[in-house]
């Protein structure tokens, strides 16, 4: 018994020891809680691994967790000056562009949408607007890969069904093809407004803008006054009119973030109005005392897999607007602040005591770990930085990115939009991305829910 409790008293020793701490206040801090918070999230990675993928992480985390999982590397490596993974980080990139160099990789067929291949592009365009270790001269550049993704998205527009839009999935044998979703959509719109401001090329300003009037006219957008509501989605079947209505924070997050790189480029008022419609209406919907939380799923307990991820691209993209559009700081800053605050408070989990928890709001961990809770924490706290460097670069601001405005043009194709002969098993559709994760009956669950 003395032994058994003498065991006890030093794992709660080791405990009070690895826990992460946080003085929001302190550079130091910040960096050393992240770091710690990024070696708890490789140990997810497979590709250093024998048998692994380079960049790519073990199961169940899918294709575009890992995307948006090197977006907040590259922001510790910026953020920190921290090269620990620097090579680990360009290598996952470089390997996973895919033999066009478009991040339509051939072993992503039966799994990516569109939404998958933005995320990958939000990660390079982390690296464009930072200065990230440029490829060598016979390499496409990050800007030229970043055009690529968009150029390949922006031919996939299709008219013939709810008057414009981009579909979830890029293959027609995938499940979800007849669904046209915000987050693919948005995708579009954030890369895009990027690559305006970045290149000062108005033609992708109005490729944003079709992006969003077409939202509002199909209401996946819903502006009531100064009440943004972002439905996920509908099918091609129903012109696009089946609502499906939860709102998650990664929607919200391409619009904020996107509207105000534009209003940073174009000073065009009405971007502004968008962005400071859409922080107040998600300070409404998710966060309490400040503290960021999914709603539609956490509260019930329900988040899966690619969920429990959403806030990390939240937590980025709050942070752009924050400098982009100085007017939103004072609303934002308290926000980031409290939520990392919470996220840090989380990181008490698993024998490190590094492992993050999905809910902020509870002053500890509450039992969840996974890529998706380091992802999330990682960037809500390495995001307190923000404010003390520099905006996000352009070409004439010292971004060093070799362009191509033209690539990925030469290899689309009836690829993208004819069927085939290829055999989906049930086990291959199980897999097909974000929506396919959530299955009618968790849909349902979420419903009752949120009517009770």
């Amino acid at each position: 018994m003395i032994i058994l409790s003498l065991i006890a008293f030093l794992l709660l020793l080791f405990r009070s020891i690895s826990c992460i701490e946080l003085d929001i206040t302190s550079r130091e801090s910040i960096c050393n809680a992240a770091g710690l918070i990024q070696d708890e999230l490789l140990e997810y990675y497979m590709g250093t691994r024998y048998g692994g993928t380079v960049g790519m992480f073990q199961d169940p985390y899918y294709w575009w967790q890992a995307g948006e999982a090197f977006g907040g590397l590259i922001d510790m490596w910026y953020f920190c000056e921290n090269n620990t993974y620097e090579e680990l980080i360009y290598d996952a990139l470089m390997h996973q562009r895919g033999d066009n160099n478009d991040y339509i990789p051939a072993n992503q067929s039966l799994t990516e949408g569109n939404d998958d291949q933005g995320f990958w592009g939000f990660a390079v365009l982390e690296a464009v607007e930072k200065n990230f270790t440029n490829p060598p001269e016979d390499e496409p550049g990050w800007l030229a890969l970043t055009q690529a993704i968009f150029n390949t998205m922006e031919a996939r527009w299709d008219t013939e069904y709810c008057n414009g839009g981009l579909r979830w999935q890029i293959f027609t044998w995938n499940n979800g093809y007849n669904y046209k979703n915000t987050i693919s959509n948005g995708c579009l719109f954030n890369i895009a407004a990027r690559l305006a401001r970045y290149t000062k090329n108005e033609t992708y300003v109005e490729v944003a803008e079709r992006v969003f009037d077409w939202l509002i006219e199909v209401e996946f957008i819903n502006i009531t006054g100064t009440d943004y509501y972002i439905n996920d989605g509908g099918t091609v079947e129903h012109n696009c009119t089946d609502f499906t209505i939860f709102e998650w924070t990664y929607n919200f997050a391409v619009f904020i973030s996107g509207c105000a790189y534009l209003y940073n480029f174009t000073e065009d008022q009405k971007w502004l109005t968008h962005l400071d419609g859409l922080i107040e209406s998600a300070t409404v919907n998710f966060f309490s005392n400040n503290i960021m939380y999914e709603a539609a799923c956490q509260p019930s307990g329900s988040c899966n897999t690619d969920q429990r991820s959403f806030k990390s691209v939240f937590s980025r993209m709050l942070s752009h607007a924050s400098i982009l559009a100085p007017t939103t700081y004072d609303a934002i800053r308290p926000l980031i602040e409290s939520s990392a605050a919470g996220a840090a408070l989380s990181c008490t989990g698993g024998t490190s005591g590094h492992s993050c928890g999905t809910n902020w709001l509870i002053g500890s961990n509450d039992g969840n770990f996974g890529l998706g809770e380091q992802m999330c924490a990682l960037e809500i706290i390495i995001n307190l930085l923000a404010p003390s460097m520099d905006q996000p670069l352009t070409n004439v601001t010292g971004g060093t990115s070799r362009g191509d405005s033209s690539a990925g043009l030469s290899t689309i194709s009836d690829k993208y939009f004819a069927q085939n002969d290829l055999v989906i098993t049930a086990g291959d559709k199980a897999g097909a991305g974000v929506l396919t994760a959530v299955s009618l009956g968790s849909l349902l669950a979420i419903g009752i829910w949120m009517i009770l």
